[in-house]
């Protein structure tokens, strides 16, 4: 079969379409035929060797977390899925290996895909629906009032934590760019600022929690948004935005958190019934399998509105 894989670290250019075996099927796995991936910040992070701590040093490596596609085989102890059935679900979020044609995960990390959503939209859909959900289940508590800035919240985590938020009757400001003012309506923010035209730092009113999902807006300058007691989040923390939270939070009044992403089975239910309830997924760029080093170099370039997807043939 044919997958995306990487024997080095460094851009796009060591990434290369291999021909190699079709997993194997344990007892506790299901087999997916890939109709689409995800495209995310951490493939490239990983990729470009930012990320050795957790992602180890050991080649080939393979790229993409969340997909979907239709299941091909159950293992002999899988209850829960039959052949044909459209599911999504998650790789290692440090292992990925998504991009393929065909991939073999424990079933736990699977669910069916709803019938409103597409494939690429279900792809589209784990890794950033996770990161929402564990940032207001795990890091900061949203509810009636509680009001909350969302710096690039056009991306597809943003997508995700507005109506997350909105949905637990916070007040939403986001901060995004000119194309994804409309879209950052649609999803149900209170107020859309364009960062063009409105310095995020000088916005003259603070807020409950301010979660940054850009990596522009540090915790120094997001200082002077919170209230007293407020809480900053910090979703692309690398090891010393990790250490500098934790000495911050020893002598300040103002919390600063960091995201560090564990996709659970319980967040893959819960999104596959926010879907299923009408959550609003935005697919805006779709590649063919084939385009994988455009798809990577263009994306990680920023400016996506919602996701970007590959889809495999």
């Amino acid at each position: 079969m044919k997958k995306v894989i990487y024997k080095q670290f460094g851009g796009v250019e060591v990434l290369e379409l291999a021909e190699v075996p079709q997993p194997a099927l344990t007892p506790g796995a299901v087999l997916v035929r890939v109709k689409a991936v995800s495209l995310n910040p951490l493939d490239w992070k990983i990729r470009q060797g930012e990320m050795k701590l957790v992602a180890g040093s050991k080649f080939p490596k393979g790229v993409g977390i969340d997909f979907a596609g239709v299941v091909e085989a159950v293992g002999e102890a899988v209850s829960g899925f039959r052949p044909r059935d459209e599911v999504f679900g998650l790789m290692d979020v440090f292992k990925g290996g998504a991009l393929a044609e065909y991939v073999v995960v424990p079933d736990a990390d699977l669910v069916l895909k709803p019938a409103n959503l597409s494939f690429a939209q279900a792809a589209a859909l784990p890794v950033v629906g996770s990161a929402a959900l564990q940032v207001f289940d795990q890091l900061v508590a949203v509810g009636p009032g509680t009001e909350i800035l969302l710096n690039g919240a056009s991306g597809g985590i943003g997508m995700v934590a507005t109506q997350l938020a909105r949905q637990r009757g916070a007040h939403v400001t986001a901060v995004v760019g000119l194309a994804g003012v409309a879209q950052a309506r649609q999803w149900g923010s209170d107020v859309v600022l364009n960062y063009r035209e409105h310095d995020v730092r000088h916005l003259g009113r603070r807020y409950d929690v301010v979660l940054d999902l850009s990596g522009k807006l540090s915790f120094h300058a997001a200082r002077s948004l919170l209230k007293p007691t407020g809480t900053y989040i910090n979703t692309v923390p690398g090891p010393r935005e990790i250490v500098g939270s934790f000495l911050h939070n020893l002598v300040s009044q103002q919390k600063y958190r960091v995201l560090m992403l564990k996709p659970t089975p319980a967040y893959l239910r819960e999104l596959a019934a926010l879907a299923a309830r009408g959550l609003n997924v935005v697919v805006s760029q779709t590649y063919p399998m084939a385009d994988f080093q455009r798809a990577y170099a263009e994306v990680a370039r920023g400016g996506v509105v919602g996701k970007a997807v590959l889809t495999v043939p």
